[in-house]
């Protein structure tokens, strides 16, 4: 059993407790890592006399360290298509509308170096854990093209097998030649779950199932693949209330709420979690707290496509799980994980200030009109915004293992160089406040499962040079063929 010593931290911020105040933070502590579990966590004074042998030790007195990030929402074949020309202004259904034919050209191989190139970009942004929503499946592709990739690079997966199933001709957004039979769609789901989804305690592989979207699948297949889901214990995962105009869709085409839709075909419940939730009403938000549905919170692609700013501290206050997601790459653009816990702090914040006056009524008594300016920093703190990165996207993803610190958890973990440019002035008042008030560093160590992937800020397990010649020359053949 191989085993690795994070020496004499400079601090450690564990998130062990659901209220991040509560959560316990060190300075001058060590983790001993035996395998791919935490053996010890606390004071350096305290390690155990043969930590001090370990096959590896990390000398971390200039650094933080955190639980290793979780992304709870992605599309990483959309790394081909970052800052496409004809797009970048537009909102979702139109940025939809021009990309599928672009997508349309997808290959195995496009899926495999796309997914490696989104991966290592998170690897390097401190995320150890990420699932990914692969819904379209042209020339060949499988979603064992992203299962082989993620293998390869060494980050804990889950591959949700998404779907689209109802063309333009049927009154959907996606082009006819883009979707698949409903029947081929669930014989492949229940061949990958029986394949590869891992369950146990440390899986570094779980599989979900996910139709894209109301407005790309039908009724029929959200119903069944629910009821597939639920025979397998697999997780189900789809898009819901993301714009005003998915939300004018449902209303339109189901006549109800986003939320009402959801209710109705099974997709509520502990093991759900749906992205974006933008336009999630008081309703909605009561429902998945009831229901302990979880949200996938996407803040810079919901600003990049203008959707709007999701409710995240009421759903929060209300205890829905909340995680964060990066979104596809083509909506972001970029898959760094520390930078949209940034950012979804200070959207909260702005989101806030935005909101109408309201009356409060004091411990004392006293009843107190507050206006949003008032409350926007205390909105979303820092501590608040890390623990919805880590343990929060961790019950998201259904994962009791990953998310925090403490003797047990699976060794996925984070060392952050304080003595940096950035962090100058900050780290030496509040390490943890610094990582997301000061400028978004890259991580100089991740540690994925007790392995370090990322060793001095240079990733370990693939050569990033020929991987991005490649995947530029791929990302030019993609757009090119689509002209």
């Amino acid at each position: 059993m191989r085993t690795l010593l994070i020496h004499n931290a400079r601090a450690i911020a564990t998130f062990d407790h659901t209220d991040p105040t509560q959560s316990t933070e060190l300075r001058d502590a060590s983790i001993y890592i035996e395998g791919n579990r935490i053996a010890f966590i606390g004071a350096t004074a305290d390690l155990p006399p043969h930590a001090l042998q370990a096959d590896e030790v990390i000398d971390a007195c200039h650094h933080l360290v955190t639980p290793g990030l979780v992304n709870t929402h992605h599309h990483m074949y959309q790394s081909l298509t970052r800052a496409i020309p004809e797009v970048q202004n537009a909102e979702l259904f139109g940025w939809l509308r021009g990309l599928y034919p672009i997508w349309a050209g997808l290959t195995p191989e496009m899926v495999q170096v796309s997914t490696q190139i989104a991966m290592a970009e998170l690897l390097l942004s401190g995320c150890t854990t990420s699932s990914d929503h692969l819904y379209i499946y042209p020339n060949g592709v499988r979603l064992d093209d992203s299962i082989g990739a993620a293998a390869e690079i060494g980050m804990r997966f889950v591959a949700t097998r998404g779907s689209m199933s109802v063309g333009q001709s049927q009154g959907g957004l996606p082009p006819d030649r883009v979707v698949e039979r409903e029947d081929f769609i669930l014989k492949d789901t229940q061949r990958l779950i029986e394949q590869y989804h891992d369950a146990s305690f440390g899986s570094m592989l779980n599989v979900a199932v996910a139709p894209c979207s109301p407005f790309s699948v039908s009724r029929d297949l959200m119903r069944e693949s629910a009821l597939l889901a639920r025979t397998y214990g697999a997780r189900l995962h789809t898009h819901l209330a993301e714009n005003d105009h998915d939300l004018a869709y449902s209303r339109e085409k189901f006549g109800c709420t986003p939320t009402q839709y959801a209710q109705d075909l099974g997709w509520l419940g502990h093991d759900v979690w749906h992205a974006h939730c933008v336009k999630l009403d008081d309703e909605g938000i009561s429902l998945f707290a009831a229901s302990r549905t979880g949200v996938a919170h996407c803040p810079c692609s919901n600003m990049r496509l203008a959707s709007g700013i999701a409710p995240v501290r009421k759903m929060l206050n209300a205890g829905v799980p909340v995680g964060l997601g990066v979104d596809g790459s083509a909506s972001n653009d970029a898959a760094h994980m520390l930078n949209e816990a940034r950012q979804a702090l200070l959207l909260a914040r702005v989101g806030r200030a935005m909101q109408p006056p309201e009356e409060r009524v004091l411990a004392s008594g006293e009843r107190r009109t507050f206006f949003g300016c008032d409350l926007g920093p205390a909105e979303m703190t820092v501590r608040d915004a890390l623990s919805v990165a880590t343990r929060g996207g961790a019950q998201v993803l259904g994962r009791s293992d990953v998310g925090h610190l403490a003797v047990g958890m699976c060794a996925d973990l984070v060392l952050w160089d304080l003595d940096t440019l950035g962090f100058a002035g900050g780290a030496v008042h509040d390490p943890v406040g610094s990582l997301l008030l000061c400028a978004s560093p890259q991580a100089d160590y991740t540690v994925v499962n007790g392995r370090v992937v990322v060793r001095e800020g240079h990733l370990e397990t693939v050569d990033l040079g020929p991987l991005m010649e490649r995947h530029n020359r791929l990302a030019l053949q993609l757009a090119e063929g689509a002209r």
